[in-house]
């Protein structure tokens, strides 16, 4: 029995190992989370706090809350708010239902240039923004749509769903046919077997890819700075960069409230969605 206890604990070399894994792990999110850390404790301080760099200055000395008051009290946050929700909402539902369908013909759907076209979709999302902000100002001119909040509901799924469709591509492949072509067997048309058994499959990927949309969208600035004009069709990178801009000089403390509340929805969708969001870019990601 004392054998037995002996050989099944670990190693020293396992010990070093599981070690180095861990500070590895730990540098990681070091590396990740100060940023969020360091524009939260920015955001307690006052204005010249924020400058004073003597003694522990990780650390907030009288952390105030009036950075999120001033920025509260801005004039139209709330609305560059709900423009923002809107937009992001909007284009992150467009760019799936499109790309779900895209992504399903790749990857399902036997036709010539199947892999070709996958390629061109994911070389399309690599595109520069610089280079398409142009030509799509001058389609949005002749729309008449130059200038309003409606043009990002054009303009955003042309970088959203090149990247949805690689991704749901890859998930699609990494599905197996057999339930699909089992439905279809039994009397269901093509049509309700990838409704009723594909789709439900795919949940992870097509989350995952929602997920990526409404971040890409909720975060987006140059679009939001060429296509649209007048304070009231802001979004909150625009709007709130303006409205905390003194000439050449920003104002730290309300921008980095601004970011720390801007970044609550992201970090609530995906602590809702982790589990999904894991397997869905995992697969994804592998067989892409």
């Amino acid at each position: 029995m004392a054998a037995q206890i002996l050989s099944s604990r670990p190693g020293p070399r396992k010990i070093l190992r599981s070690v180095a894994f861990y500070l590895l792990l730990g540098a990681i999110f070091f590396v990740l989370l100060f940023p969020f850390y360091w524009a939260f404790i920015t955001s307690l301080k006052t204005e010249i706090e924020i400058y004073d760099f003597s003694g522990n200055f990780l650390i907030p000395r009288n952390p105030t809350l009036g950075n999120y008051d001033l920025l509260f009290k801005t004039p139209r946050y709330f609305i560059w708010f709900g423009n923002t929700l809107l937009v992001s909402v909007v284009t992150t539902v467009i760019s799936v239902v499109i790309s779900v369908m895209a992504g399903f013909a790749i990857a399902r759907m036997r036709f010539k240039g199947a892999a070709l076209a996958g390629a061109l979709v994911f070389i399309t999302y690599l595109a520069p923004k610089g280079f398409l902000f142009v030509p799509l100002a001058q389609i949005l001119k002749d729309w008449k749509m130059l200038g309003e909040l409606s043009s990002l509901y054009i303009t955003y799924p042309t970088f959203l769903i090149p990247f949805a469709t690689w991704l749901l591509s890859g998930y699609f492949s990494s599905l197996p046919h057999e339930p699909e072509e089992c439905a279809m067997v039994d009397g269901a048309s093509r049509l309700g077997a990838i409704w009723r058994i594909t789709l439900p499959m795919a949940t992870p990927g097509i989350i995952t890819a929602g997920i990526f949309a409404f971040t890409a969208s909720w975060n987006e600035l140059l679009y939001s700075i060429a296509f649209v004009n007048g304070e009231m069709n802001k979004m909150l990178t625009s709007g709130v960069v303006g409205a905390f801009n003194s000439g050449d000089f920003l104002i730290f403390g309300p921008l980095m409230a601004a970011a720390t509340v801007s970044s609550l929805p992201i970090a609530l969708l995906y602590l809702l969605f982790t589990d999904r969001f894991v397997s869905g870019i995992t697969a994804g990601a592998t067989k892409g």
